[in-house]
């Protein structure tokens, strides 16, 4: 996949043939001009709940509702023409019951063109998993750290390190499988549980605060761009420092605009260029 140029949209069935081959990449994305640069670079662009924290200001993701998923959701996929695009289902949007996660789910994609939907759950929601796929509706399922369950859990805290919560996870990594999930996002999971549950599903795992052995990796882009500097999580790495780029240009924009510096005559409309 790395050194093809793809013509056409990766799909459910290409991601889930990935599975003990070559890495999935996955970034999240939320608006159209990020998702163009994204696009030709990754396999997946996930329109990521996140976006309420990185984009809103929030302090979790409890906040963000199905309106916004879906016009993120229509932002990315005007943006992108080969990744696939896969878009998380809100708090409160699926959990009542497989009807309501059913409704939900069919406008997301019916109204954004997007090919699979994410949600959060293990054995609790493999009802509401099952219900959706047997319906046309692909689903990536979200075990280990469930950042909508961040209240219950007590905050955004590593899992797997008691026996309790690895036997929890590993129940719930098999009822996704089971449900029929193409695959498989672990978050906050102590690295030898994650390893271990790649090796036992059968579906691509990929992992953000996981393991190397997983099937894929997902980080968020403003995470990796310097651009979210609220707190950095301990498995993000910084591939660029843009936030500090950002200050830079408009401080510069700034000081010129308050000297008449700018706008200069290569600005304007109809207004002579300085003689040299």
């Amino acid at each position: 996949m790395s050194t093809e140029i793809r013509t056409k949209r990766l799909t459910v069935r290409d991601i889930r043939a990935r599975k003990g081959g070559e890495p999935v990449v996955i970034l999240t994305a939320y608006t159209t001009p990020i998702a163009k640069l994204l696009d030709p670079h990754v396999d997946v662009l996930l329109v990521g709940d996140s976006l309420g924290m990185v984009l809103y200001g929030m302090d979790t993701p409890l906040g963000v509702t199905l309106d916004m998923m879906i016009n993120h959701g229509k932002a990315v996929m005007r943006g992108s023409r080969t990744a696939m695009v896969i878009i998380d289902m809100p708090f409160a949007s699926y959990q009542e019951s497989p009807q309501q996660a059913f409704r939900n789910a069919a406008r997301v994609i019916s109204e954004t063109g997007a090919a699979a939907i994410k949600l959060e759950g293990g054995v609790e929601m493999a009802e509401t998993v099952r219900f959706l796929v047997d319906r046309g509706i692909p689903v990536m399922g979200h075990i280990g750290l469930k950042p909508q369950l961040v209240n219950t859990l007590g905050g955004f805290r590593a899992q797997g390190r008691e026996e309790a919560e690895v036997t929890a996870i590993r129940a719930d990594a098999l009822a996704m499988a089971q449900a029929g999930a193409f695959a498989l996002l672990v978050e906050g999971t102590v690295e030898p549980v994650a390893r271990a549950l790649t090796a036992e599903v059968s579906i691509p795992t990929i992992g953000i605060g996981a393991s190397p052995a997983c099937d894929g990796q997902v980080l968020v882009i403003d995470d990796i761009l310097g651009l979210f500097d609220t707190f950095k999580p301990k498995f993000v790495k910084r591939y660029a420092e843009l936030g500090g780029a950002v200050e830079e240009a408009v401080k510069a924009y700034a000081a010129e605009v308050r000297s008449r510096a700018f706008p200069g005559p290569e600005h304007c409309f109809g207004m002579p260029k300085a003689k040299s």
